[in-house]
């Protein structure tokens, strides 16, 4: 074959090819945008999108079962541990009778009093946790802050308050 004798051109082949092009670009942008939406629009990059994603997730699941009052799935949510009763004694440092102080519906020490519902405000990462800002039963002057290690799953008490806004 010579340069004389180059194939006909398919305009029909072309045209195909351009819109296989066009529409797996779209998808893939159509994927992004979907995927910063699920993960609850986080200002950070893709690749930690997913630890957004389960952080939130695990948040929810837990303040789900306080508000159902439901300290031991919670306290096993907590730890990531829906066993903890089998071996109670791996966790001295926030034993159960404290957190049941700490989140009981009608114990002194809870400072949100019974929790009847929760909203995600914020979420950054800082360092390798997932810090979050949530506003408990609407309540705009004392707002709950949790982080969420990515590697064990496990809530804390944030010791950093991330701003939330006036």
């Amino acid at each position: 074959m010579t340069l004389l004798d180059a194939p006909v051109f398919d305009a029909a082949r072309e045209r195909r090819n351009q819109n296989l092009l066009y529409g797996a670009v779209g998808l893939l942008v159509v994927l992004f945008i979907g995927g910063w939406l699920v993960s609850g629009m986080p200002v950070d990059w893709p690749w930690r999108w997913w630890t957004h994603f389960r952080g939130r997730m695990t948040v929810n699941h837990f303040l789900t079962a306080v508000e159902q009052d439901d300290l031991q799935k919670a306290y096993g949510v907590w730890f990531h541990d829906p066993n903890w009763q089998q071996h109670a004694n791996n966790y001295p440092a926030y034993p159960f009778d404290r957190f049941q102080q700490d989140w009981s519906s009608n114990s002194s020490a809870n400072e949100y009093g019974a929790i009847q519902s929760h909203k995600i405000l914020a979420a950054r990462m800082s360092g390798n946790v997932l810090l979050m800002g949530i506003r408990i039963n609407g309540r705009q002057s004392k707002n709950l802050f949790i982080d969420y290690d990515p590697q064990t799953h496990a809530l804390g008490f944030s010791p950093v308050e991330l701003y939330l806004g006036p």
